[in-house]
């Protein structure tokens, strides 16, 4: 078996969890693979004498690993799926930050859980990601990367609202005076556009959600579309620039810039234990607020 590892930090309370996995990895004589920069975080942090084998970009990743590990919060899991991408390599994402929405377990179930997870014992949740792309074209790096919560365009260095023509499959939509506007997947569902007002979509819907940011025209609701439709965008403003972030990614764009947004291709796959559905973890998480701080 062979199995991919990503972490962003080493933080003290995770150090043991993260010694532990490996341990357990080693026991089972799996080919084990970290990502360059947290492997030395781990070598810097902790006695670890294991030369482990490192890589550094997608490029360097292919359909023959059995598992990918990612070590963190939610942020850290949104960063990992850019090494994944059209690889279809199943992700385990181990909870040792504050929210673990997307995570597959907790840092305290790493050994109760493993044997499971490597015999296959799971299922797995497909979540849709977004592309984008601009015209004229922006060499930024961060429109190379994918989406798996939400695309957002947002104001710049301005207390003003901005307008965001919109259209839908070239049909034009409305124009939204707002902060900023948010295209969620299912996925995001629960996270920036939730706390804007939209609703939440299962993971298996086939749909996305455009959610304005403190729109000025109080009619301006939420709307649920299909998922394969495109979308372009073009905000306007007093300012010359505005924002657009890919989940924690931010650029600047010009204002006018068009901005294509569509769904990738395929999709990214999570391990999903049975007791920890997405709909147990909506209801521990918002329905009834429970673990909000685990």
């Amino acid at each position: 078996m062979k199995i991919g590892i990503y972490g962003q930090f080493y933080h003290a309370n995770a150090a043991q969890y993260i010694g532990q996995l490996l341990e357990l990895l080693d026991q089972k004589s799996i080919e084990v693979f970290i990502e360059e920069d947290f492997l030395k975080l781990i070598h810097s942090n902790n006695n670890i004498e294991k030369d482990y084998k490192h890589f550094s970009a997608f490029e360097e990743l292919d359909n023959s690993f059995d598992l990918f590990f990612c070590i963190g919060g939610d942020g850290t899991i949104l960063k990992s799926i850019n090494y994944i991408r059209n690889l279809d390599i199943p992700i385990v994402g181990i909870n040792t930050g504050r929210l673990g929405f997307l995570a597959t377990i907790q840092k305290e179930q790493i050994k109760s859980t493993l044997e499971e997870i490597l015999e296959k014992k799971f299922s797995l949740s497909p979540r849709s990601v977004l592309t984008m792309e601009t015209n004229p074209k922006s060499f930024d790096p961060v429109f190379s990367h994918i989406a798996l919560n939400e695309i957002a365009v947002s104001r710049k260095n301005t207390t003003s609202m901005i307008t965001v023509d919109t259209w839908l499959d070239d049909q034009y939509l409305t124009s939204y005076w707002a902060d900023g506007l948010i295209i969620a997947t299912p996925t995001g569902s629960t996270g920036y556009s939730l706390s804007c007002g939209g609703p939440v979509i299962t993971p298996d819907a086939d749909s996305l959600v455009i959610t304005p940011i403190a729109p000025h025209n109080l009619n301006a609701r939420p709307l649920v579309i299909k998922d394969h439709t495109r979308i372009k965008l073009k905000v306007s403003g007093r300012g010359k620039e505005h924002l657009v972030s890919m989940d924690s990614r931010i650029a600047t764009l010009q204002n006018d810039t068009e901005i294509i947004i569509k769904k990738a291709p395929y999709t990214i796959n999570f391990v999903e234990l049975q007791e920890d559905s997405f709909l147990n973890t909506l209801r521990k998480k918002l329905l009834w607020g429970e673990d909000k701080r685990n």
